[in-house]
C-alpha cells in the first residue's frame, strides 16, 4: 500500500531493502529503486508496464562520485556538469561493467543525473550513505502523463503494492522531463540531443562549443523518445490559434464534446472543460502535465491544445506535445 510520507531515512530504508519509493524531483516525480539490485529495477518495469528494452535514468547524489558509473568521463561531460547539475540534464556516457545493463535496457551507455530538488537531493544523499544511484523514470504507468505532484502518484498507481512510499515535495518547479544528451559516441558523433527539455541546445553548445546534434539511427534508446508519449486517456489533437474556435465549433455540430488547455485563446462556452496556461515556455511547461490530467478528468472526446510557437524556446514543451498528440491530423479527421 503506498502512503504520503516525508520520513526521507524510512524511504531510503525501503529501497535499500529493494523496495520501490515514489519522489519528487524538479522535473517529474520519479519511481525509483537502487539502480545496482536488479530485482528492484524489474519491479519499476512490472509497475509501470514498461517495455524491458526501454532504459530508465540513475540518479545521484550532488558530488557523487561519477567514475563509479561510467566508464570514461569525457571532457564535455565533465562542462556540462559543472555548469548545470544538479539540474533538469540527463548525460548518457559509457556504462562502467559492473553496473547492470537493467538500468540501461542492455546497451552499453547509462543515463546519469544530478536532481536539484531538495528532497531528492536528502533521499540520495541517506541511499547508502549517499554513494548509491536511484534508477527514477517517472512514477506513471508506461506512456502516461508524468506526475508532477505527489497527488498524481496516488491517482496513477493507487493501491500497487510494488509501490511503498510516496514522498512529498510539493508541485515540480520545471515540470517536464530532463534534457536527454549523448555523449557515449563522441568521437563517431559527438553529442546528440536525445529529447530536449528545459536546458535548451543552445545553452549546451554555449558549455560546450558546439550545437549538439539531433538523434542518428544509431543513437542510444533513451527514456520518453517514443513517438507516443505523455499521453492522457482521452485523445489529443494541437490546433493552431487561429482555427481553434472553428475547429471546436465543427466538433460541436458532429457531437462532439470538448475539452480545451490554451494560452492565449480566449473562454470557449462549447468547450466542457477548459484551462488556460501561461504564454511563456516555462510556465506552459511547468502547468502541462496538471492541465493533461484535469481535462482527462472531464469526460470528453477529445482535448485540444492550443499549439504554442514553434520558435526554439519552446522546443522541449512542443516535443512533449507532439508524442501526447502524436495522431492529430488523423485524431481530428476521424471525429469531424
Amino acid at each position: 500500500m503506498s502512503v504520503f510520507s516525508t520520513n526521507i531515512r524510512q524511504a531510503a530504508a525501503i529501497l535499500e531493502s529493494g523496495g520501490l519509493v515514489a519522489f519528487p524531483t524538479e522535473t517529474v516525480y520519479g519511481l525509483g529503486a537502487d539502480a545496482e539490485n536488479p530485482a528492484a529495477v524489474a519491479d519499476i518495469y512490472a509497475a509501470k508496464g514498461r517495455p524491458a528494452n526501454h532504459p530508465v535514468i540513475v540518479h545521484v547524489a550532488p558530488g557523487a562520485d561519477i567514475g563509479y558509473w561510467a566508464a570514461s568521463i569525457p571532457p564535455q561531460a565533465q562542462a556540462l556538469m559543472q555548469a548545470f547539475w544538479p539540474g533538469p540534464l540527463t548525460l548518457i556516457l559509457k556504462r562502467a561493467p559492473h553496473i547492470p545493463d537493467a538500468v540501461s535496457g542492455g546497451q552499453d551507455s547509462i543515463g546519469l543525473r544530478c536532481p536539484s530538488h531538495p528532497v531528492a537531493q536528502a533521499l540520495l544523499r541517506e541511499f547508502k550513505g549517499g554513494k548509491g544511484g536511484l534508477a527514477a523514470p517517472s512514477a506513471n504507468k508506461f506512456g502516461r502523463v508524468s506526475p508532477t505532484t505527489a497527488q498524481h502518484v496516488q491517482d496513477e498507481f493507487g493501491d500497487e503494492p510494488l509501490l511503498k512510499a510516496i514522498l512529498e515535495g510539493g508541485q515540480s518547479a520545471v515540470g517536464i522531463e530532463s534534457t536527454i544528451l549523448d555523449l557515449s559516441r563522441l568521437a563517431a558523433h559527438g553529442p546528440v540531443l536525445l529529447r530536449p527539455g528545459h536546458i535548451s541546445a543552445a545553452q549546451i553548445a554555449d558549455v560546450i562549443g558546439v550545437m549538439p546534434a539531433v538523434p542518428d539511427a544509431a543513437a542510444p534508446r533513451a527514456s520518453g523518445t517514443l513517438a507516443a508519449h505523455y499521453a492522457p486517456h482521452t485523445a489529443v489533437a494541437l490546433v493552431e490559434s487561429a482555427q481553434l474556435d472553428a475547429t471546436i465549433e465543427q466538433l460541436h455540430q458532429a457531437g462532439r464534446r470538448i475539452a480545451l488547455i490554451g494560452y492565449r485563446a480566449a473562454p470557449n462556452a462549447l468547450a466542457i472543460g477548459q484551462t488556460a496556461l501561461p504564454a511563456t515556455p516555462e510556465g506552459f511547461a511547468y502547468g502541462l502535465y496538471a492541465a493533461l490530467r484535469a481535462m482527462d478528468a472531464q469526460g470528453a472526446d477529445l482535448i485540444l491544445i492550443e499549439a504554442p510557437p514553434a520558435d526554439h524556446a519552446w522546443q522541449g514543451v512542443n516535443d512533449r506535445l507532439r508524442r501526447a498528440a502524436h495522431d492529430s491530423a488523423g485524431i481530428l479527421e476521424r471525429l469531424l
